[in-house]
């Protein structure tokens, strides 16, 4: 292994620590909280009802950040005492697992995102009763 991919595989794994605290803190707000203000967000605005995307959401995130904190502690312990707590055989699987959980979370995210803020087909209304000439 070269040094440009030792140098990658460092920043990811470094990475990996944020997205798990900021994943989990989400999920703990969504579910426990019951805090919906970062709920399907888009274009910075919430979907019109988002205690019914919550759970969507707080499952994405849930999921994204217990898959990172599997990495985060399989790793090192991996290399050091040799006990496997998932597929980390070799360098490339869990590189592998870490990187297509950052993807399919900002996939899943965009998914939930534009279903909850619904498509309306055909011109839009004037809220403005005054018509300008």
């Amino acid at each position: 292994m070269n040094f440009a991919n030792q140098i990658v595989m460092t920043l990811l794994y470094l990475v990996l620590f944020p997205l798990a605290f900021i994943w989990l803190r989400r999920a703990w707000r969504i579910f426990i909280k019951k805090d919906y203000s970062e709920v399907a967000l888009k274009r910075g605005e919430g979907p019109p009802n988002p205690e019914a995307w919550a759970p969507a959401t707080g499952l994405v995130n849930l999921v994204a950040g217990c898959v990172a904190s599997w990495v985060i502690v399989g790793l090192p312990v991996w290399i050091a005492t040799g006990i496997l707590l998932g597929p980390f055989r070799d360098n490339q699987t869990w590189y592998a697992i870490a990187g297509s959980t950052i993807w399919i979370k900002l996939f899943a995210d965009f998914i939930v995102s534009r279903q909850a803020h619904p498509f309306i087909l055909g011109r839009k209304k004037k809220s403005d009763p005054e018509v300008k000439s």
